[in-house]
């Protein structure tokens, strides 16, 4: 059975993800403090355990000046 597109988007977020973080050296908490998103919410997005909204994509990808959503790619 082919794996459902959306489930290839969100392991493809949560890599690009740990990418940008551990480019910063940055942990989650203080991901959590420069973009003001949750570390629950970061964790999850993390471990491929939820959705991120937009709002917060675009605060994460400010605060670790990086492009997470990995577009037509996936």
């Amino acid at each position: 059975m082919e794996e459902h597109h959306g489930a290839r988007v969100a392991q493809a977020l949560a890599l690009k993800l740990r990418a940008a973080i551990d480019r910063k050296g940055w942990t989650v908490a203080e991901l959590s403090r420069n973009s003001g998103v949750a570390r629950y919410t970061i964790s999850k997005a993390l471990n491929g355990e939820a959705w991120p909204d937009l709002l917060t994509i675009a605060n994460l990808e400010k605060a670790l000046e990086a492009d997470l959503w990995p577009g037509r790619e996936v």
